[in-house]
């Protein structure tokens, strides 16, 4: 038998996690699948520091907490928390894309909010206290 004569089952798999409340950021034991598991991916990528866990690759996570404690200008912020976001979530071979961008520095928190394009529709993200 031949690598060729195998056939290959190249057929995606529907995205699936567990679901969580956006506004405690606890588990709520139930399962979301498509866009609403995008989100929960999503939300745990931002919040995750970029290169601080051996647990994750190199390629998963954010920078942003390099952007607390320094005086930026709110141009610069926007450009670049929105440069860390977008490099973190395209990783994902189901976000398209990252839109309407916004972030707030609020003492030592940022809070961003974005439209995530995906394969399987747009959502809104929100997260505070990054």
């Amino acid at each position: 038998m031949y690598l060729s004569d195998v056939e290959v089952d190249t057929s995606e798999v529907m995205p699936k996690e567990y679901a969580i409340d956006f506004e405690t950021g606890l588990m709520t034991g139930k399962t979301v699948e498509g866009l609403e598991a995008l989100k929960v991916w999503a939300y745990f990528a931002i919040k995750t520091a970029r290169c601080r866990y051996y647990a994750y690759s190199d390629d998963y996570g954010t920078e942003l907490d390099n952007l607390i404690g320094k005086v930026n200008s709110d141009e610069y912020l926007q450009t670049e928390a929105k440069r860390m976001v977008s490099e973190c979530l395209l990783v994902n071979d189901n976000i398209i894309s990252i839109e309407n961008f916004t972030c707030s520095k609020t003492g030592s928190t940022l809070n961003i909010e974005f439209t995530m394009n995906t394969k399987y529709g747009e959502g809104e993200i929100e997260i505070e206290n990054v």
